[in-house]
């Protein structure tokens, strides 16, 4: 299978137009046969908003992190190694499986699951939860029920880290995949979290790509 970016969106698109919009994801790991390198958006190193992000708070010991739709599983290790007890899910199987093998032995517990049929018991039940640019590649009405989803894993008192794609409101509403605007980000504070920091930056791409680092905290008392 072409695994670039053209073939992609034509791979999601077919799905978009038999009414599975989101089983493209287990057929484009399947079909990189267990080849990391053809998982194209895959940086194969953790997030740096999140390196720098973990490099400046205390973490409690035992904290429960998730991280929403995994992938290949740079950033729950990294999670791992500041500390947290991590859970790491994805909707593919092939790509739960391509995390086991990476990482054989590892404390990360890696689990094929399904953000909008996830257990009941993941509710309000982790101290961090780590969004990366998983909204962004969702359509439609998928999209909200997504960030309401996120919002529902946190704790009391506990954060939200979301690092994605940003853009203006109107623009690139064609593209692939469709970046958040401020007015999509901010429905985590509708949601009831409230907002600690947002940064907007460009990134070290040619030509460089916007985007968001947002930190989100669930309130103590609601």
């Amino acid at each position: 299978m072409d695994h670039s970016k053209d073939a992609t969106i034509r791979l999601a698109r077919a799905y978009a137009e038999k009414g599975d919009p989101d089983g493209w994801f287990e057929e484009f790991y399947a079909r990189s046969g267990g080849d990391i390198h053809k998982i194209y958006w895959a940086d194969l190193a953790p997030n740096a908003q999140l390196v720098e992000w973990l490099d400046r708070f205390a973490h409690p010991a035992g904290s429960r992190a998730i991280t929403i739709g995994c992938g290949l599983g740079d950033d729950a290790e990294l999670l791992a190694k500041y500390g947290y007890r991590v859970l790491a899910f994805d909707i593919s199987p092939s790509a739960i499986a391509m995390c086991r093998k990476r990482y054989p032995g590892s404390r990360v517990e890696y689990q094929e699951a399904d953000l909008f049929d996830h257990p009941p018991g993941w509710d309000r039940g982790f101290d961090l939860v780590y969004e990366c640019n998983t909204i962004q590649i969702l359509t439609g009405e998928n999209r909200a029920r997504a960030l309401l989803s996120i919002a529902d894993l946190t704790a009391p008192g506990g954060v939200v880290l979301v690092s994605c794609r940003s853009r203006r409101t109107g623009d690139q509403e064609d593209a692939f995949p469709v970046a958040m605007d401020r007015e999509e980000i901010d429905g985590f504070r509708r949601a009831g979290l409230e907002e600690m920091a947002m940064r907007s930056y460009d990134d070290d791409q040619d030509p460089p790509v916007p985007h968001f680092f947002a930190v989100y905290r669930r309130p103590t008392v609601e």
